[in-house]
């Protein structure tokens, strides 16, 4: 069997869509100044590391991102912006500051940055141990409900309690302070 005559241009055309939905969407979210844009930014964000987790062979993780950071993390904020009241407009910071800060924040990210590539390129990464099992779904599902019970079940009781303390907040509704 002939095996397909541009697989790799093709693949590299998924990884760039991947890559370019990832960093677009992390640009909108970090550069917009509104909050609804902010929030479809991170959406695009987590659908692209969705794609990248997929193209890593990791469907699951793709999956789970996709479910928990868009379709609770992004939603939930979205309903916190839609419930919330209006506040003052915030104090405008001057332009002088913002470019102080702006070029802060980028040394610092490109020291972390050129930090990491000199920790990547400059030491020999361990060849990878045998796996203990083949990694599907299927050996998470009985890994968490064998060996990681316990914290299986306390992370659930964690997460009750997070939903009565909402409940009882939104029971007796905030007051002006």
């Amino acid at each position: 069997m002939k095996p397909f005559p541009a697989a790799d241009l093709l693949v590299l055309g998924v990884f760039a869509v991947a890559v370019l939905l990832t960093v677009a969407g992390a640009l909108i979210a970090v550069l917009s100044t509104r909050l609804i844009r902010s929030v479809c930014g991170l959406a695009l964000t987590c659908f692209g590391l969705a794609l990248l987790y997929y193209f890593l062979h990791s469907p699951f993780l793709a999956l789970m991102e996709i479910l928990i950071y868009v379709g609770a993390i992004c939603v939930t904020i979205i309903f916190a912006v839609m419930l919330a009241e209006p506040d003052e407009a915030p104090a405008q910071e001057s332009r002088g500051a913002a470019f102080l800060w702006g070029g802060l924040a980028l040394v610092v990210s490109g020291a972390v940055f050129w930090a990491l590539v000199q920790l990547g390129w400059g030491h020999a990464w361990a060849a990878p141990t045998s796996r203990a099992n083949a990694g599907t779904v299927h050996d998470l599902g009985v890994a968490l409900l064998t060996t990681y019970s316990l914290a299986f079940e306390l992370i659930s009781l964690v997460l009750l309690a997070a939903i009565l303390g909402a409940l009882v907040i939104a029971h007796h509704g905030r007051s002006k302070s």
